[in-house]
């Protein structure tokens, strides 16, 4: 049986919430002052130092099928095939256009969807307030994540809905490393000259 489905009002109050650009004049001037002497390069360099190396990880998180280990053992990213869930998707745009309310059914992936996951359990040194990291790809890396998705779904981990994500890096070569080093960062290391 076909639910009809009533087009929302468009015109209706809505909640924004405030975004917040982090790559800005403060974090630049914060950089300076803890590395005075990076004082050469400029706002717009500094900009897109970052931001290419966001579009490297971006494409090595989707090259690569186990996914990227972020710098300093601050965790692992990578993208993975989930089963569809059990609650209802609506397909909005079809929805108004037939007026009759409609699922997703992502026929391109065999029902399967892509999920993004971050974890920093049990697979680096241990770091403060590790357990209220999280992590949301921009729009343009969710963008390019999903079309590489599409033409390649079986390409991806099949990630069990009942285990913990951690398990699957326990046996990774670094995170001995890192269990060893523990929280001792040497006095003269610096994350900039590699």
């Amino acid at each position: 049986m076909n639910k009809t489905f009533n087009e929302p009002d468009r015109k209706a109050p809505r909640f924004r919430p405030k975004k917040v650009n982090m790559l800005n004049k403060t974090l630049y001037k914060k950089f300076i002052k803890k590395y005075p002497e990076y004082k050469e390069v400029d706002l717009s360099l500094f900009k897109d130092i970052i931001t290419t190396f966001n579009e490297e990880l971006t494409d090595g998180i989707i090259n690569n099928r186990d996914g990227v280990e972020l710098p300093i053992g601050l965790g692992f990213l990578f993208m993975g095939t989930c089963n569809a869930t059990k609650s209802k998707n609506t397909d909005m745009a079809k929805a108004i256009k037939y007026g009759i309310e409609t699922s997703h059914k992502n026929w391109e992936t065999d029902n399967k969807l892509l999920k993004i996951f971050y974890t920093n359990y049990n697979s680096s040194y241990p770091f403060d307030g590790k357990h209220i990291w999280a992590f949301k790809g921009v729009r343009q890396f969710r963008k390019k994540a999903s079309d590489a998705y599409k033409e390649n779904y079986t390409k991806y981990i099949e990630v069990d809905p009942t285990r913990k994500i951690s398990h699957l890096f326990i046996k990774s070569p670094k995170v001995k490393q890192y269990r060893e080093i523990g929280n001792h960062i040497p006095e003269d290391y610096n994350e900039f000259k590699m």
